[in-house]
């Protein structure tokens, strides 16, 4: 059978080196055969041989990162919070890491938590607030999101969230917080975590809780 073709916008060297990788991976988790433990972790080589010829990280450090997976080899889980006060105005943070780039607050899930209680911590620590969680909004593949390429291959979950409490907050992660309205959203977004039509989606579900999750 032939696998479809993914609607998605980033170069095919990227999902042939990340699908070489996830296999090899999920190889080196079953494989009982010692020969075939080598021929996985010649491919996790190859892997970062393509990434190194087309980032120019060095493959050694790629390889690196590669090796720390194991397991059946599946998408990462992150988190983000919607999270609006009672003027209709959306929170957003400034990431560090990005230029003092603008998104809404989040991060990975974590281990023991549930994606909501994922979002929920994620939001307390990068803006000082505590929220809850009361409408999953979106599930969407970062791939086919228009952002900029990225390593792995990532779902994200958007959260609409209740202002609960707390005051604004930087942390070692974000050096400002801020509450705009839709007609007043800062222009300069950290593109790789929030797109502008995500935003706007958010607003969207926040004045209908009727929306239906959307999804890919």
């Amino acid at each position: 059978m032939t696998r479809p073709e993914p609607d998605q916008n980033e170069p095919d060297w990227l999902l042939w080196a990340r699908e070489i990788q996830a296999t090899a991976q999920t190889g080196l988790a079953f494989s009982k055969d010692p020969y075939d433990h080598e021929r996985y972790r010649s491919l996790t080589r190859l892997a970062a041989r393509i990434l190194e010829s087309r980032s120019g990280t060095l493959s050694h450090r790629i390889e690196s990162l590669f090796t720390d997976q194991y397991g059946y080899a599946t998408p990462k889980v992150g988190v983000r919070g919607a999270v609006f006060d009672e003027n209709g105005r959306i929170l957003m943070v400034q990431e560090r890491e990005d230029n003092d780039r603008w998104t809404l607050p989040g991060g990975w899930a974590e281990v023991n938590q549930t994606p909501a209680e994922s979002a929920a911590r994620e939001v307390f620590e990068e803006s000082g607030y505590r929220v809850r969680p009361v409408k999953l909004a979106a599930v969407w593949d970062r791939s086919r999101q228009k952002h900029p390429p990225g390593l792995w291959s990532v779902a994200r979950m958007f959260f609409i969230c209740v202002l609960e409490g707390g005051e604004a907050s930087t942390s070692l992660e974000t050096s400002g917080v801020g509450w705009f309205a839709e007609d007043a959203l800062p222009v300069d977004l950290s593109l790789g975590r929030v797109q502008p039509r995500h935003i706007e989606r958010m607003f969207a579900h926040w004045r209908d809780p009727n929306l239906p999750t959307e999804f890919d």
